[in-house]
């Protein structure tokens, strides 16, 4: 059991960290032109953007597929990449952007720094000027309640 926990946490953290590279370095340059819908006013439920939660989502089917018959280290990483879409889907999707409106804007610490620095990522609609890139992993400047 515990090395399937390991291996979830493993799968989860990759995405993170490989989600932060992956938005810096190629979302924010040279697939710009598929990650700037999620930077425009949205005009629908769907943007260009969301081709990359698909290609995530196949990677982690895939590595669950591979990894079925045996229960090894394939399908728990897949799960844990699983898990970080869902959890992503929420915060992201559901509760920052409202593409599902169902939370207000949040009132817990961690959940409310992960809120503003994803509209400090959004403050800009240009592809060099944005920061905080990570979705859990934010600088915690991020933290601190706003000085009056």
């Amino acid at each position: 059991m515990m090395y399937a926990i390991l291996f979830v946490i493993i799968g989860f953290v990759a995405m993170e960290l490989s989600g932060w590279f992956i938005h810096k370095y190629i979302m924010h340059g040279p697939l710009w032109s598929i990650h700037k819908t999620h930077h425009q006013p949205n005009k629908g439920f769907f943007e260009l953007n969301d081709l990359f939660s698909l290609l995530f989502g196949s990677v982690a089917v895939l590595l669950i597929i591979l990894g079925i018959g045996e229960l090894d280290y394939r399908f728990w990483i897949g799960v844990g990449i699983s898990l970080y879409g869902l959890l992503y889907f929420v915060i992201h999707d559901m509760l920052v952007h409202r593409r599902v409106k169902v939370f207000e804007r949040p009132k817990n610490k961690f959940l409310l720094g992960i809120f503003k620095a994803h509209q400090a990522h959004h403050a800009t609609n240009k592809k060099d000027d944005a920061v905080s890139f990570g979705l859990f992993v934010v600088p915690k400047k991020f933290y601190k309640p706003k000085e009056k």
